[in-house]
């Protein structure tokens, strides 16, 4: 578990799910992806996301609000598992719900979990998005995560004329 002052990032637990579903179902939170999410594909990723963290011992932790224990996204490390120019490196990535948008709880959170990440003995970790995703790219910027075009990759698992096909890569070095 990890402490900040607003936030835990923590291992997922079963109550995380309904919540995660809602933000899965929102059009807001789901922008740059390629659909909404059923609660049965939902509670999949859960599931990949809890075996993921089983093996890694790290993951895309659940994100809760220290004040109120709110489940209100994730945020964590994964090991890039698919064909692309950063396949088997450590990415940082993160979720929340729209409404803990704004508020400055995606920036504490990833910075927690670049920390333990650094803490932990990574000496290199990216992140990505598609050029379309501002909020995100422009987080990357904030943590002080380098943009590196030259990194930079359509995404296999979606349709060649997607719009959301082609991903922008930063990365951060210990």
């Amino acid at each position: 578990m990890i402490e900040t002052p607003r936030l835990v990032i923590r291992p997922w637990v079963e109550a995380d799910r309904a919540p995660f579903a809602a933000m899965g179902a929102d059009p807001h939170v789901m922008a740059h992806f390629p659909s909404l999410l059923s609660r049965a594909e939902s509670d999949a990723l859960v599931d990949r996301i809890m075996a993921m963290m089983a093996d890694q011992g790290f993951g895309f932790w659940a994100v809760a609000r220290r004040d109120t224990g709110a489940f209100i996204g994730f945020c964590g490390l994964n090991r890039v598992s698919f064909p692309c120019p950063v396949e088997g490196e450590i990415e940082i990535g993160w979720r929340l719900a729209h409404s803990a948008w704004g508020h400055g709880f995606a920036r504490e959170a990833a910075q927690a979990c670049l920390d333990w990440g650094f803490g932990h003995g990574l000496q290199r970790i990216t992140s990505f998005t598609v050029a379309a995703n501002t909020r995100s790219w422009g987080l990357m910027q904030r943590l002080g995560l380098q943009r590196r075009a030259d990194l930079d990759f359509d995404h296999p698992r979606l349709a060649p004329d997607s719009l959301l096909r082609r991903h922008i890569v930063y990365e951060a070095n210990a």
